[in-house]
């Protein structure tokens, strides 16, 4: 395998540094294509004090609920909230402040931070709990100004990766992972299959090694979903 400074022996090793205080992102939609080796080794951490930007923050017990029952987590942005009863707990017990934002609004929040983008206007939520306290502007419609969403961290799994960074992902377990790694600082990828440099054919790179900082070889993968559905109970 080709020597690469941003190759990582383990999960531990990769996220070691992260610090109380930092905003994380965390690619997946429900429990499909998280980054389950790092959640658990970040769960390890004496970190407290996270803002975590996800589609949800876990999902049926699972993912990065294992931050939720350690009181890791001081602020969630998330665009769903639903099957996470440790969420609903802390929300109630005022332990989590929860920035709820529709999805569309807040993929491209995470693609604008990526692209240098600071703010753009958007219809989605105007005249509703979500404009509250942002600016206004009248185009061909009403709009707000949405501010773009950067993090420190990102972490995220891909199918495949090459020592450089370059990654394939597998059909959905896409979704959020490539802005968000675009969007933060140092952007931390474990991936189920490592393979040399040029495996990865250029023409099917889903995201180029430059937004990578670092990335390591993921084992035990559970691949969990949220509900089983078996032939004949369709």
């Amino acid at each position: 395998m080709t020597n690469s400074p941003k190759v990582y022996k383990n999960a531990t090793d990769a996220v070691g540094d992260i610090l109380s205080g930092s905003t994380i992102m965390s690619g997946g939609f429900g429990l499909c294509g998280i980054p389950e080796n790092s959640i658990e080794a970040i769960a390890k951490l004496k970190i407290r004090d996270l803002k975590v930007i996800s589609n949800n923050i876990g999902n049926s017990g699972r993912g990065l609920v294992l931050w939720l029952q350690k009181n890791m987590i001081s602020h969630a942005f998330c665009s769903y909230v639903g099957g996470n009863p440790d969420l609903e707990e802390q929300i109630n017990k005022k332990l989590v402040e929860v920035e709820l934002i529709p999805q569309g609004t807040f993929s491209e929040r995470i693609r604008a931070a990526g692209l240098g983008i600071r703010a753009f206007y958007t219809p989605t939520g105007y005249g509703t709990l979500i404009a509250e306290g942002k600016e206004e502007k009248s185009f061909d419609r009403p709009c707000i100004l949405e501010h773009a969403l950067h993090a420190d961290f990102a972490i995220i799994k891909a199918q495949k990766g090459d020592p450089y960074g370059n990654l394939w992902f597998k059909e959905t377990a896409r979704n959020f992972s490539p802005l968000m790694a675009m969007a933060a600082k140092t952007t931390i990828v474990e991936v189920e299959e490592m393979v040399e440099l040029g495996e990865i054919e250029p023409e099917n790179i889903h995201l180029p090694g430059l937004f990578v900082q670092r990335i390591y070889q993921g084992e035990n993968y559970k691949n969990d979903i949220e509900f089983l559905k078996l032939e004949g109970e369709l």
